[in-house]
């Protein structure tokens, strides 16, 4: 597991491109047969991708880093499949993922699979983690089931469809918002400038 220290925005101002690159950007998300993490002093969060070859299980490591007995000790976990068709084995209970579909993993799963069903077209469950207090169920969403919200112009160049998956009127969790944003045609970016809240990350 990689690790991301936090910095301001003054120390952020002064970046050209290539150090803007090394402290934002995250490379190399999916490689085939593996899970890649990389941990972020941005709200202790973990961002990763798990790619699993078909007919082989990848299991969840517990990183030392953690210093926990397993991942989801005192963390949950959320995995949204943008690839082919695959399952998410949780403490022995298989949870099928289709494309864009989401499952919320609580604080206390101890055991955590990945499969994929078609080699030709490997799931692809990019994760996120966060601390958390609190157990609430693991629970999938499929993206049919999750909320959506149109937002921008296409006079803009950013018409898009924000799905909310992980959020509170949704699939509840301690800390973590989870969710997909798909440009419609035409449309080149998400928002600008780029910015986070005061009241969150």
């Amino acid at each position: 597991m990689k690790a991301r220290f936090a910095i301001g925005p003054r120390e952020t101002a002064s970046l050209n491109t290539a150090g803007l690159r090394e402290h934002f950007l995250i490379e190399n998300i999916f490689t085939a047969g593996a899970i890649e993490l990389t941990y972020t002093h941005y709200d202790r969060m973990i961002v990763g991708g798990a790619q699993p070859a078909a007919g082989t299980a990848l299991p969840l490591p517990c990183p030392d880093g953690l210093k926990a007995k397993y991942f989801l000790e005192r963390r949950e976990l959320g995995a949204l499949n943008v690839g082919g068709a695959g399952s998410i084995t949780v403490d022995g209970v298989d949870y099928e993922l289709g494309n864009q579909d989401c499952l919320y993993v609580g604080k206390g799963s101890q055991e955590v699979v990945f499969h994929s069903l078609d080699d030709a077209n490997p799931a692809n469950f990019y994760l996120l983690s966060a601390p958390a207090h609190k157990e609430y169920p693991t629970a999938r969403r499929t993206q049919a089931e999750a909320t959506p919200v149109e937002m921008g112009a296409l006079e803009t160049a950013n018409q898009r469809t924000i799905y909310k998956y992980i959020f509170n009127e949704g699939l509840p969790s301690c800390q973590l918002v989870m969710g997909l944003t798909q440009l419609k045609p035409g449309s080149v970016w998400n928002t600008m400038p780029s910015h986070v809240h005061d009241r969150r990350m």
